[in-house]
């Protein structure tokens, strides 16, 4: 996926840097200091108090929130997702935006309004999926990732008995939040809602009745295995039953998904404070993708001369990795950590590894992810996980899923080195802890695809044809994900033409084109990818021009991940000053070239 559950904010980096990461108040001024220097200080230890309280607000009402970030008092929890629980989660937002909007301009610091401003979009993109989207009452991906039970069965955060516990707790609430989401669910729904419902409360089912009896099986405690076989049972029976319904909405399904222009519009601002007219947006869209599509003509020329860009791409796809694509995985971390410490590229704050595994059956509706803990977790490991080919799908779409070693060596650089496993280390050693906690959409996917690009051009595998071509693959995926959404939300666009644009612009193979169009229908800000890479290398462009000399690129690096998350426009205002403003890159025209700075980019 390339997708994961966020979390972070301003961790140290050089001296050199601190000035440009803003961190906690000063200290209280000496007696003598103006009156109106106390009042800020006052009004900046205010905030802090806000925050802290904020914090322990969303963990009361977001439980698995607070169990995943390793506030483990809170495990087995679930959400109330009844139509009370949901407008209490409603008031308590849009009191909690109250309270912060409060604290004015004239009465904090730059690092309070920092704060302050960061606080604020956490809580207007909360209340946007919450209210403003509709998703609680339609869309299964509201609930999924709250419903996920990977922490107690694979983060060894606790002896196993005890996240065992903690486990049957989970199973013990999970039928009353399942008839909580059925009930909240207004029919008709939209066919890739129904199907992303039935693969994945039937992947949950399958998962508790196949694969999680033989993970506590060795545990020797009678009473807790009773408990255990029959909350099971019950959690078996509560998710099929929910498939089962699902499915039987089928013949009735719409395709209604469409957020359209105004809501979709809200969602980039409410979200990634991006207010850029949609047409605006799209045009640059298209402008990427036609740069990495000139990239890869340029690049097929060379690794598979008179060929169309289509078998181009089948050539490099078919060098799959060696024992698969986990094995493959295994064997490439090493070598990517290794080039960006031989290349000096981005500060490794600590010694932690990532592991690759299998993705569990309840979580393959994309092919790859990675699981981080929480901030609180202590020597813990993140996990890559990639999904296998779905075992309906026919022989030659599930070889043809098996990503090709270079489109390979990319997924990698994205999820672990240097995209988002190093994004988290910086972040979890952040100094705010609302900043170890709340990472963008935007920032994390932005980053982590920035990632593939920038170590290309760094000239990761020797820089040859098939390494470009596997880049260039990542990220003309991206590109189409980036114009289906506003296709799909605001253009009329079918899922079936995003569908096709996947095989015919990005080259993807049909089974992954099925799931990235359906996936646009669902995660609308799936176009995250693009922009946040977009912002980022505007970003880069102009701090460096700014900041020049020979470590330039690694103090950007550095400097960027110290914020941990926040919409990228509020990173732009603190490392080049001035008011947030999104700012997305675009490749220099023929006409322009010579006289704008040299941007980064895939053409070599």
């Amino acid at each position: 996926m390339r997708s994961i559950h966020i979390i972070t904010l301003c961790t140290v980096v050089t001296a050199a840097l601190a000035a440009g990461c803003n961190r906690e108040a000063p200290n209280a001024p000496a007696a003598s200091a103006p009156a109106a220097s106390v009042a800020v200080v006052n009004d900046n230890a205010r905030l802090e108090t806000a925050v802290d309280d904020f914090i322990d607000g969303m963990f009361q009402h977001y439980p698995t929130f607070a169990a995943n970030a390793g506030k483990h008092e809170f495990d087995g929890k679930l959400p109330d997702y009844s139509p009370a629980g949901l407008k209490a989660d409603a008031d308590w937002l849009h009191a909690e935006r109250a309270r912060f909007a409060a604290f004015g301009d004239d009465k904090l610091d730059e690092n309070g309004r920092f704060h302050r401003d960061y606080v604020l979009a956490v809580i207007d993109g909360q209340l946007f999926w919450l209210e403003d989207s509709g998703f609680p009452y339609s869309n299964p991906a509201f609930y999924t990732g709250d419903l996920s039970p990977s922490m107690y069965l694979t983060r060894p955060y606790a002896p196993l008995p005890e996240r065992m516990a903690a486990f049957v707790t989970y199973q013990e609430a999970l039928p009353k939040a399942i008839a909580q989401i059925k009930a909240n669910f207004k029919l008709p729904l939209p066919a890739s809602y129904i199907d992303l419902g039935v693969n994945s409360f039937g992947g949950y089912a399958s998962f508790f009745k196949t694969d999680v009896p033989a993970i506590f099986a060795e545990v020797k405690d009678d009473a807790l295995q009773a408990r255990f076989k029959a909350s099971n049972a019950a959690a078996i029976k509560a998710t099929q039953d929910l498939a089962d319904w699902l499915k039987a909405q089928k013949p009735h399904a719409t395709h209604d998904y469409a957020l359209g222009a105004a809501k979709f519009s809200k969602m980039l601002h409410a979200t990634e404070l991006v207010d850029l007219p949609l047409d605006q947006l799209k045009a640059i869209g298209e402008s990427d993708l036609q740069r990495n599509l000139d990239a890869l003509k340029a690049a097929c020329d060379k690794f598979a001369p008179g060929k169309s860009l289509s078998a181009c791409v089948a050539k490099e796809s078919a060098d799959k990795p060696v024992g698969g694509a986990v094995e493959g995985a295994r064997t490439q971390l090493a070598g990517l950590r290794q080039f960006i410490v031989d290349k000096d590229l981005v500060t490794i704050p600590g010694p932690e590894q990532a592991k690759v595994e299998e993705a569990p059956p309840f979580n393959r509706w994309n092919f790859a992810y990675i699981e981080i803990p929480g901030p609180y977790e202590k020597n813990l490991p993140s996990v890559y996980y990639i999904a296998p080919p779905d075992p309906t799908w026919s022989k030659a779409d599930q070889q043809a899923y098996i990503p090709g070693k270079a489109d390979l060596l990319f997924t990698s650089s994205h999820e672990v080195w240097p995209g988002h496993f190093l994004q988290f280390l910086h972040a979890n050693r952040a100094h705010w802890k609302f900043g170890q906690l709340f990472v963008g959409y935007a920032f994390a996917e932005g980053w982590a695809h920035y990632a593939e690009e920038m170590m290309f051009d760094a000239g990761l595998d020797g820089a040859t044809p098939e390494a470009h071509i596997g880049q260039l693959t990542n990220a003309l995926l991206r590109d189409v994900r980036y114009l289906s959404a506003i296709g799909l939300h605001t253009g009329g666009m079918t899922v079936a033409q995003s569908e096709q644009m996947f095989r015919d612009k990005a080259f993807q193979d049909p089974g992954n084109a099925r799931q990235q169009a359906a996936r646009g229908t669902y995660d609308p800000a799936y176009l995250n990818y693009t922009m946040g890479k977009l912002m980022i290398m505007q970003l880069r462009q102009d701090w460096i021009a700014a900041h020049p000399g020979p470590n330039a690129l690694k103090a950007f690096h550095d400097q960027f991940l110290s914020y941990g998350g926040p919409p990228i426009p509020l990173v732009r205002a603190q490392m080049l000053g001035g008011k947030p403003e999104a700012r997305l890159w675009v490749a220099p025209t023929a006409a322009t070239a010579k006289t704008e700075p040299a941007a980064p980019s895939t053409s070599r």
